[in-house]
């Protein structure tokens, strides 16, 4: 999460959207930069309106705008799959070395998760409190130079990404099957991403 006083804006770091870069390359200019625990890091919107809001609202009096980057959610889940290929994850509970992608996404849709497709949702991630601030500014991952101009104009400042955190490349095909079924138990995720800038 990065925070910007002056120009009333926090950036919130949504997991596996490429917000790792945007923090490296602003934090020099940011006011408050929380880089972990991971938990404060990638901090969803109710816990940031629950602990980082009445700061800013009870002690300055100002209401800051919130940004945020979304994914496909295809892809969102991809990059999951593909950043728990990792080496040195292989024989642990989060690896996705001897399923398919597959397999990755219909355990993701199931009730109860394995360990391995336990990876939140974006949709969930942004869902404020009731009462609770909502992003004003949400950008899809694949619109870098929206994101980019947005945030160059706001903060009046140039940036200069470099690529961070990034899974291992490899070639992901959903069977439609699977994707029509992701679409159906998941429609928050893919309207979410329709609805963003």
């Amino acid at each position: 999460m990065l925070v910007f006083f002056k120009e009333r804006l926090v950036l919130l770091s949504v997991p596996k959207t490429g917000t790792t870069a945007y923090q490296t390359a602003l934090r020099a200019r940011a006011d408050i930069v929380v880089s972990d625990p991971p938990e404060l890091k990638h901090a969803p919107i109710y816990r940031y309106d629950r602990f980082f809001r009445p700061i800013f609202e009870k002690m300055f009096g100002v209401e800051m705008e919130i940004m945020a980057v979304v994914r496909d959610p295809v892809d969102w889940l991809g990059s999951w799959y593909r950043y728990r290929q990792r080496p040195f994850l292989r024989g642990r509970p989060k690896a996705t070395h001897d399923i398919s992608f597959d397999e990755f996404v219909l355990a993701y849709l199931r009730g109860k998760r394995p360990t391995f497709a336990n990876v939140g949702s974006q949709a969930r991630f942004l869902t404020p409190r009731p009462g609770g601030a909502p992003a004003r500014h949400v950008f899809r991952y694949e619109n870098q130079d929206g994101i980019r101009s947005f945030l160059e104009e706001r903060l009046q400042t140039d940036i200069y990404l470099q690529r961070e955190n990034v899974s291992p490349e490899m070639t992901l095909e959903l069977s439609k099957d699977v994707e029509e079924k992701y679409r159906r138990k998941c429609p928050e995720e893919f309207e979410l991403h329709a609805s963003a800038r």
